[in-house]
C-alpha cells in the first residue's frame, strides 16, 4: 500500500507542477493544449500538487 501511494503521490506531484507550467505559460507543451495560459489550470495544478505532497507525506510516515 505503501509504494502504490508514493507511486501514485509522484506522478500526482509531475501532473500537478505540469499544469502549473502549462496555465502560468512557462511550459508550452505541446503546443495544441487548451491549457495554455489558462490560469484556472495553474491553480488546478496547486490544489493537486499540494494533495501529492500530502499523500507523499503520509506515506513517508508509514501509516
Amino acid at each position: 500500500m505503501r509504494l502504490l501511494l508514493i507511486v501514485v503521490g509522484l506522478f500526482a506531484l509531475a501532473t500537478g507542477l505540469l499544469w502549473i507550467g502549462q496555465g502560468t505559460g512557462y511550459v508550452m507543451w505541446p503546443s495544441s493544449s487548451f491549457m495554455l495560459r489558462q490560469t484556472a489550470w495553474a491553480w488546478y495544478g496547486v490544489a493537486l500538487t499540494i494533495g501529492a505532497l500530502l499523500i507523499l507525506t503520509y506515506a513517508a510516515r508509514g501509516r
